[in-house]
């Protein structure tokens, strides 16, 4: 099949059982693939109020039908289920080279049902498939469970969960190639909860697709434009994201000391990628099919925080820097390698230990609970912190809670900088208010990866806006928030919008599954995956769409953004509007008729 194998795997672990069925090619063709597909899959089959870490919550690994083809940065796949940190939709997208191996292998997905009574592995070689014992990989490592299974298996790829998923940690991830994650929302602790290790691929196939010259010609130009762009031809390749710590610290928007003491940080470029480049840096890396290699691989070489591994990207460098008012790198490096030692997500984990900072500075969490005092600065309290979490011990099994219930505890729900329960990013609505938005909207709680407003908003991508102002953001962001979902669900990488848009992601789909819709019928399958996302959360319950007080309240005391809050009264109304949903943000009976979501 084009851009398909047409074949999904379902396993109920319960029973043991796995059986094969055909892929719905309406649901693909309306929902495309990954993202959107695999949602599409969750919504039909689960109830929105079941447990995140109940037996009856589904976990869907799903490829797009890009995946695995020679589509620029082509190796991206989804992880769906009810998210445990958020209860709202989960979807948390990955790379390396997991996606296009199952492709390989014959299967475009697989979903996952009910939950084992004890520890297995699902092994998939090609036509072979079959659950496996991993009673002897259960508390392993994300390193040591795939150097075990890549020695037991052979030339496989691995897809699997640490210590943290096990245990539930609310924001453990699904980690992939070692150092790849579906990072955000617990997918981790989904799968630690059906007592489900890991899942090994290999495949001996190749995907088709239906018009190979003009795939190949759509191709060309994608690829074409990204080496020709600066940010993805040159700055991602050479300084990976943390080229944006200095970018974003000079627009007045790296949230400082828990989002406390404002966004501009005088230390960032101490934790910038310049620096990082000068000092820890090994070589660059990149993912399947990719031309960026925005990836890093590391190495403290020596000192208390020596160690080897990848990363940190942007977002988890500003976590364990400026958000915990940390400037030794080296101590952010070590804490991010952790991260993906352990199978957490650095966002989440970071943001929460600030979190535990401002309350313990305040008097609110004790010394006597954490074990130590822990200030804003303290970088060994982070790595031990982050360690202790790992490793489940002591206070790091109530920071594994997440922000959100930690200050919640204490009494001071207010200090989580959090949105629908998961943390934001290192972007500040107060200096960005379409990133404001696009955190309050977000389907997943807060994100930057769901509409990344930054673009526009910092970096002139399609164009440049003023961040300081409201006039136009709802309807920007609405297009970001639709393209998105449509990339995450073709399955290429997000990065690759710095460069392209929507008439070249356009021209490789067509060409890879032989359809001949407009890019404006194409980017409504985005939309269409959007609506269905909210569609499940507002019949979870889930939180309306807000931001934490101290961004609706606060005004940014320095930097180009001076006396500003977030002005979501002045925007959210609007973007309601332009989505055609009613006045509370419930999409109406006739954009369910447009959509075909009746």
């Amino acid at each position: 099949m084009n851009g398909w194998t047409g074949t999904l795997l379902r396993v109920d672990l319960t029973r043991g059982v796995i059986t094969r069925e055909a892929l719905d090619m309406k649901a693909a063709h309306d929902f495309v693939g990954a993202r959107g597909l695999g949602t599409k899959y969750f919504c039909d089959e689960v109830d929105p109020k079941v447990d995140p870490l109940g037996p009856d919550n589904k976990l869907i690994f799903m490829t797009g039908p890009l995946t695995g083809t020679s589509a620029t940065c082509g190796g991206r796949y989804e992880v769906v289920a009810k998210a445990p940190l958020t209860g709202t939709i989960g979807a948390s997208n990955s790379g390396g080279h997991f996606g296009p191996e199952l492709k390989y292998a014959g299967y475009d997905g697989i979903i996952f049902e009910g939950a084992s009574d004890k520890p297995v592995y699902l092994y998939v070689n090609d036509d072979t498939v079959e659950l496996r014992d991993a009673a002897d990989l259960w508390g392993l490592t994300v390193y040591e469970t795939t150097d075990r299974l890549e020695k037991t298996c052979g030339e496989v790829r691995v897809a699997c969960i640490g210590p943290t998923g096990e245990r539930g940690c609310l924001y453990s991830c699904v980690m992939n190639d070692r150092h790849r994650a579906a990072g955000r929302g617990g997918m981790g602790a989904v799968m630690g909860s059906k007592k489900l290790k890991a899942i090994v691929v290999r495949g001996s196939g190749s995907v088709q697709t239906a018009r190979p010259e003009a795939f190949f010609a759509a191709m060309r130009d994608a690829r074409a434009k990204l080496a020709a762009h600066p940010v993805t031809g040159t700055g991602l390749g050479a300084l990976g994201t943390q080229v944006l710590v200095n970018i974003i610290n000079e627009s007045g928007a790296l949230p400082t000391r828990n989002w406390r003491d404002g966004s501009v940080f005088p230390q960032a470029d101490e934790t910038s990628g310049e620096t990082l480049a000068k000092t820890y840096l090994v070589k660059n890396k990149g993912c399947f099919g990719c031309s960026i290699a925005c990836g890093r691989i590391t190495r403290v070489p020596d000192g208390p925080f020596k160690s080897f591994g990848e990363g940190p990207e942007y977002e988890a460098g500003w976590s364990y820097g400026a958000d915990c008012g940390v400037t030794d790198l080296a101590a952010i490096v070590r804490a991010n390698h952790l991260c993906n030692e352990y199978g957490m997500d650095p966002i989440t984990l970071g943001s929460t230990i600030a979190c535990a900072m401002e309350l313990y500075e305040i008097g609110a969490l004790p010394e006597s609970e954490i074990g130590f005092p822990l200030r804003f600065g303290d970088a060994k309290a982070m790595v031990d912190l982050t360690e202790a979490v790992g490793k489940g011990e002591g206070f790091g099994n109530e920071l594994a809670q997440g922000s959100y219930r930690l200050a919640e505890k204490h009494g001071h729900p207010e200090l989580s900088m959090s949105v629908k329960k998961q943390e934001m990013p290192a972007y500040d609505g107060r200096a960005m208010q379409g990133m404001a938005l696009e955190y309050a909207t977000s389907n997943r709680g807060g994100c930057h990866v769901r509409g990344y407003m930054t673009s526009p908003e910092v970096l002139g991508i399609p164009v440049k806006t003023d961040p300081l102002v409201t006039e136009g953001k709802a309807g920007l962001l609405k297009t970001f928030q639709d393209l998105t979902a449509l990339v995450d669900s073709v399955g290429i990488c997000l990065f690759t919008t710095f460069a392209i848009g929507l008439e070249d992601v356009a021209a490789q789909y067509r060409a890879a599954v032989g359809s001949d819709e407009s890019d404006a019928d194409i980017l409504l399958k985005g939309e269409r995956v959007w609506n269905l996302e909210k569609k499940f959360n507002i019949a979870a319950g889930v939180e309306k769409d807000t931001l934490p007080p101290r961004l609706l309240r606060e005004k940014l005391p320095s930097g180009p953004a001076a006396g500003k809050v977030a002005e979501l009264h002045a925007m959210l109304g609007e973007y309601y509007q332009v989505r055609g949903w009613d006045a509370d943000g419930v999409p109406t009976p006739e954009k369910d008729r447009e959509l075909g979501l009746a």
